[in-house]
């Protein structure tokens, strides 16, 4: 046995077979850890909602009518995505998130919604086609163009934002 190789010697291409088999896996391993890490390194993984909210506008009633729409843009600069809840304002009464839908027919109608989203790094615009809030106005305090109402917009994760909208005169939008 002294001059005797052992029986069984991996060839070059047995060597390149197994060294192939395993880099696949190796490879994958890396990817899943590695994308995440690369993710959480940058900041953006696990950071809570950042929202602010611009002030916004709300739409001066027609004629003798109390009900409005007030309309603000929301960011959420965070790595995470947030709900609006609730709004609530001291000087409008039955105050309520509302969306556009459309009826048929070139009609529309607006329904009350629970919440609405707030997707992280786009933020949510408010639209009169879209979701506005709700409201109606105290019949002993008629708006005015110009008056600055406060309003408190109420997250999920952000908390409590207190804002306000200007009373505006509605205007026709005009595609573009």
């Amino acid at each position: 046995m002294t001059g005797e190789q052992h029986p069984w010697r991996p060839t070059r291409r047995a060597l390149r077979a197994t060294v192939l088999a395993a880099l696949a896996p190796v490879t994958a391993c890396a990817v899943a850890l590695g994308g995440p890490a690369a993710w959480a390194g940058s900041g953006a993984a696990g950071s809570p909602p950042r929202v602010e909210v611009a002030p916004g506008t709300v739409h001066l009633p027609y004629g003798d009518r109390t009900e409005t729409a007030a309309f603000f843009r929301i960011a959420d600069s965070g790595g995470a995505d947030d709900r609006l809840t609730s709004v609530t304002s001291p000087v409008l009464d039955e105050v309520m998130l509302g969306r556009h839908v459309a009826a048929g027919d070139g009609a529309a109608t607006m329904r009350m919604v629970d919440s609405a989203a707030v997707p992280a790094r786009v933020g949510l615009t408010m639209t009169p086609h879209g979701l506005d809030i709700m409201a109606r106005t105290r019949t002993r305090t008629p708006l005015k163009e110009g008056d600055r109402i406060p309003f408190v917009l109420i997250f999920r994760h952000g908390g409590r934002i207190t804002t306000e909208a200007v009373v505006t005169r509605p205007t026709a939008i005009r595609p573009n």
